[in-house]
């Protein structure tokens, strides 16, 4: 048991279940509030966070980044996905998918190959360390947008 992985694989349920746990306070009528006319509503902010536990754990699984060819075509891919996704029963059941995707990635991590760095082909590299921790961090981040919007609408409840 490496607890490196063990760490990161804990912070990804935990990242999951304080987001799931927050969104869930976000009533119906708001799911696709927006605070300004660009911004994102509390639903298309949490599919994009369950989305990316599934993209995370593919990156750890095949211990690289992806490089699309076209950023643009694969960018509007993502938005697509995302605003696609609509129904917060859902959400939550890709988020739950993805993040046990996630734990399965890690586990499957030698003790060198967490310690590797990762080549993008982009001219940039990542430490696999720092990919290891993004589910959890990303999750984690996402949930202070949602704690935000809550304020919004003067939802000042702390919810633990």
């Amino acid at each position: 048991m490496n607890p490196l992985i063990e760490s990161h694989k804990k912070a990804a349920i935990n990242g999951m279940e304080m987001f799931l746990r927050n969104f869930s306070h976000v009533p119906d009528e708001k799911l696709t509030w927006q605070a300004t006319p660009t911004a994102k509503s509390p639903i298309r902010i949490a599919a994009h966070t369950a989305l990316y536990a599934g993209r995370f754990a593919k990156m750890i699984r095949d211990r690289k980044t992806p490089a699309p060819e076209n950023l643009e075509e694969w960018l509007a891919q993502r938005d697509a996905e995302e605003i696609a996704l609509t129904d917060r029963k859902e959400v939550e059941r890709i988020f739950r998918e993805g993040t046990a995707e996630v734990i399965a990635a890690l586990d499957s991590l030698s003790p060198e190959e967490a310690e590797m760095t990762i080549d993008s082909g982009q001219g940039w590299t990542m430490p696999m360390s720092f990919l290891m921790s993004l589910p959890g961090f990303h999750a984690t981040l996402h949930m202070g947008q949602i704690d935000f919007l809550q304020t919004c609408w003067d939802d000042q409840q702390v919810y633990v």
